[in-house]
């Protein structure tokens, strides 16, 4: 499949019908989600034939793309029912297979994925509100459970500390494109149209894979 007719695609997954500000509920556009799949797929054959998980899977586009690029299996977690709900619902559209699993990531340990899952994907929260330092704690948690790699999305601000902490978990880590996260005006207190967030695209891999 080319990278515009993944993009083309997942132009169709419904986004939040009341997304929760307290999550940083924020959809990963059609055209980052299909970039970064795409990206893992084709550069590192990191997603098909490959168990896949997605860290806080919110409307589920990062799965359903996962599913386009022919992973093996698909495992969603995420702490909010009613996003998993219309995840679900997507899914159903597409015609694809996706374990979903309503679960708090900050709260529970990684040994029941250590070593079962290969390749995790996610566009975490940021952190910019009252969840400081909760990118740094999803980034953590996929580290420990990914057997071969992490893909995730950061804010650039944040790339020298995550290199840092990188190198304190004995991962390898790369920044692959520089990208723009477009936030539309959506919750109470946004002022303008949309803002555009400079966001890192990085993938940690795995020293010992």
């Amino acid at each position: 499949m080319r990278l515009k007719d993944l993009e083309s695609k997942l132009q169709n997954v419904a986004g939040f019908d009341k997304p929760k500000i307290e999550l940083e509920q924020y959809c990963t556009t059609p055209h980052l989600a299909a970039r970064m799949l795409y990206t893992a797929h084709t550069v590192y054959d990191d997603i098909e034939s490959k168990v896949v998980a997605d860290f806080g899977c919110g409307c589920g586009i990062l799965s359903i793309a996962a599913n386009l690029l022919n992973s093996s299996y698909n495992l969603a977690l995420e702490i909010d029912d009613d996003a998993l709900q219309i995840a679900k619902e997507n899914c159903s559209e597409f015609e694809v297979d996706v374990d979903f699993t309503l679960t708090d990531l900050i709260s529970i340990p990684m040994d029941h994925l250590r070593n079962k899952v290969d390749t995790i994907v996610m566009n975490p929260p940021f952190g910019t509100k009252n969840n400081k330092g909760i990118d740094m704690i999803f980034l953590k948690k996929a580290i420990e459970a990914a057997k071969i790699s992490v893909y995730s999305l950061h804010k650039s601000t944040t790339r020298e500390h995550i290199r840092k902490k990188a190198k304190e978990w004995g991962v390898e880590c790369e920044v692959l494109a520089e990208m723009k996260f477009d936030v539309p005006m959506m919750y109470k207190g946004h002022k303008k149209k949309s803002v555009d967030i400079e966001v890192d695209f990085i993938r940690f891999a795995k020293k010992s894979y």
